[in-house]
């Protein structure tokens, strides 16, 4: 188990600067890559509160772990 999966609780929700943490995108990319279904849809806590399920993050960083890099340079 890498070292950035230790730090993502096995439950629970992430803000967005907890995942752009430990996904290596600016803020107009993981929106962008949202948007395209690249990366998973949020989960509104609020009216102006975002959150990510932790589940979804630690398959997308799984998924994406061996294909290189995050960014616009990965198709988006």
């Amino acid at each position: 188990m890498s070292n950035e999966r230790a730090q993502i609780p096995l439950t629970g929700f992430l803000r967005l600067p907890q995942v752009l943490a430990l996904i290596p995108v600016g803020k107009s990319s993981w929106w962008r890559g949202v948007k395209i279904g690249r990366y998973p849809k949020p989960v509104k806590l609020a009216p102006r509160t975002t959150a990510w399920r932790a589940e979804d993050i630690v398959a997308l960083m799984e998924g994406l772990g061996g294909k290189g890099t995050f960014s616009d340079e990965a198709g988006l």
